[in-house]
């Protein structure tokens, strides 16, 4: 693996700037860089992209992203004690990171970024699956970035991969599924992490598809889904009767029995539906 030159281990910058991980930020440090690198080389080629990295903390996966050659990386960063660590690494690599101090959910990063961009993140736990979902349901698609490669609990990983029938699949799978190709690329054990969180996380790499995999409108699959997940134990005939007057015979029309439950229809299924219910 290659390094940075003049850059000390990453324990030593924790210490130098009293950095400690803050649960209610949803931080857990990632030091090893033989592992950072590993995550920055699941998302693919870097050398001709922009890099969006949200909640960097003390720069790890920072440093792994610039060393596998990332064109140039942006950083969000919420905690401003974290700010002199990144400053460092910036420090040394003249031209190629940038820092924002703000909140990702609140600041608009497409200005500061050049196609082709790809997201790469050990996102912070509070707020990972909100952002996902924020990226996966912009108003004009296809979206500004070309890949997604996240860091998640691994019950929320198995959620953006699920298929129907298991425990797992629900909103999120469809969500995710009708824009993108996931799958899960790395586990990691809570030791990975500084402080350990009571979890084991995993790597999800999503990529963009053209277009949605079958065509829909994109509010009414998620009403529909909505409904049918919240009340995921009943029949659709009675978890959509909402939707639409008559909606067994408009299940029926799709080919979905007016008896199943949400689980056991697959996306597919879900977009007829909602081509069918549509205005």
């Amino acid at each position: 693996m290659g390094t940075i030159d003049g850059l000390p281990p990453l324990r030593e910058v924790l210490q130098a700037h009293d950095l400690v991980a803050r649960k209610q930020l949803g931080q857990n440090f990632i030091l090893d860089l033989n592992l950072t690198a590993r995550i920055a080389r699941a998302a693919g080629d870097l050398s001709a992209c922009d890099v969006l990295e949200v909640g960097p903390g003390p720069g790890g996966l920072t440093r792994g992203l610039l060393i596998e050659g990332a064109r140039r990386v942006l950083v969000v960063e919420k905690d401003p004690r974290c700010l002199p660590a990144l400053e460092e690494i910036a420090a040394t690599v003249p031209g190629r990171l940038q820092i924002v101090l703000g909140d990702a959910l609140a600041v608009d990063v497409r200005s500061m970024l050049t196609p082709p961009i790809k997201v790469v993140a050990n996102l912070p736990y509070n707020v990972g699956t909100e952002l996902l979902i924020r990226w996966l349901t912009p108003a004009v698609w296809p979206p500004f970035w070309s890949s997604l490669t996240l860091m998640f609990q691994r019950e929320v990983a198995e959620r953006i991969v699920a298929k129907p029938r298991t425990d797992h699949y629900g909103r999120l799978a469809l969500l995710a599924q009708w824009r993108a190709d996931a799958r899960i690329v790395m586990t990691l054990p809570p030791e990975a992490f500084t402080p350990a969180p009571k979890v084991h996380s995993a790597v999800v790499h999503l990529t963009a598809l053209p277009e949605p995999r079958y065509p829909c409108d994109g509010a009414v699959l998620q009403r529909i889904t909505a409904m049918a997940f919240n009340q995921r134990r009943k029949m659709l005939r009675s978890s959509l009767k909402a939707l639409a007057p008559g909606i067994e015979g408009v299940l029926e029309s799709v080919g979905i029995p007016p008896t199943a439950r949400a689980e056991e229809i697959g996306l597919e299924a879900f977009c007829a539906l909602a081509r069918a219910v549509a205005p």
